[in-house]
């Protein structure tokens, strides 16, 4: 397929996949299940967190979650008390376990106590063209109060060469408006223009037999080449093809 052709191909697998119908399958059903904003990103932020392996086991992971935060974590994240945290005890998911999960919320106390909120600290520290600064940022704010050494590696850094699948995941959702029920859209002030693709096994793979990417790994170098070839698709919204393909890998094994 020639340049044109390959758009013209992409454009039609967005508007198969970006519809209400992904959400059943989908790890973004968890936030969905919300309306307040706050308890909105939370449950958006912690789902995205959590979004590797198998999707089935993601969901049922996140649903803990958030039954743990009694299913209104930003009254939780605000309010709890120290000793509301023991019933964490024995939440695993991967790697990602009671002792991340406890200090996550500390983090987040820590965002929207002292930094009026998620959307704001992005917001901040955000270019005109990336937003990939502000994720490095955000892990630097995020981590400033004390905590395990381990649970670092739960948030990635696109300036030390990540790719940052999951909180790039997590941004298209707050950011995008899609006016398909999909996406969220609730944060205005940022632009889905300033997204970078999440890119993963499945989409990597994609990009690379549609000539997209040449770069063998899914790292930042790669991601920097997918944001390229997706701007000049579509330059006021690239991320929309994510769900063309995510879906060619995971729904049609493209």
């Amino acid at each position: 397929m020639n340049k044109k052709e390959i758009k013209e191909f992409l454009d039609d697998k967005v508007i198969q996949y970006n519809n209400p119908k992904f959400i059943e399958s989908d790890p973004i059903q968890i936030p969905h299940r919300f309306t307040l904003k706050e308890d909105v990103e939370i449950a958006a932020f912690l789902t995205a967190t959590i979004a590797w392996g198998k999707r089935n086991m993601i969901i049922k992971n996140a649903n803990k979650m958030m039954e743990l935060m009694d299913n209104s974590p930003f009254d939780f994240v605000m309010h709890h008390k120290t000793d509301d945290l023991n019933k964490f005890e024995g939440f695993v998911h991967r790697t990602f376990n009671s002792q991340d999960f406890k200090f996550f919320i500390a983090g987040l106390q820590h965002i929207y106590k002292n930094y009026g909120g998620l959307e704001n600290v992005f917001l901040k520290n955000s270019t005109s063209k990336s937003t990939q600064s502000a994720i490095h940022t955000f892990k630097k704010i995020f981590f400033e109060i004390p905590h395990a050494q381990r649970t670092e590696k739960h948030i990635s850094d696109p300036l030390k060469g990540s790719a940052a699948k999951r909180i790039n995941m997590f941004l298209r959702w707050m950011v995008r408006k899609d006016f398909a029920g999909v996406d969220f859209g609730i944060w205005q002030n940022l632009s889905p223009a300033q997204l970078s693709c999440p890119l993963d096994v499945h989409s990597g793979n994609v990009a690379r037999k549609l000539g997209l990417i040449t770069r063998k790994q899914n790292d930042a170098k790669a991601l920097a080449e997918l944001d390229t070839s997706l701007r000049k698709m579509d330059k006021t919204d690239p991320v929309k093809y994510d769900f063309a393909l995510f879906g060619l890998g995971v729904f049609e094994g493209f």
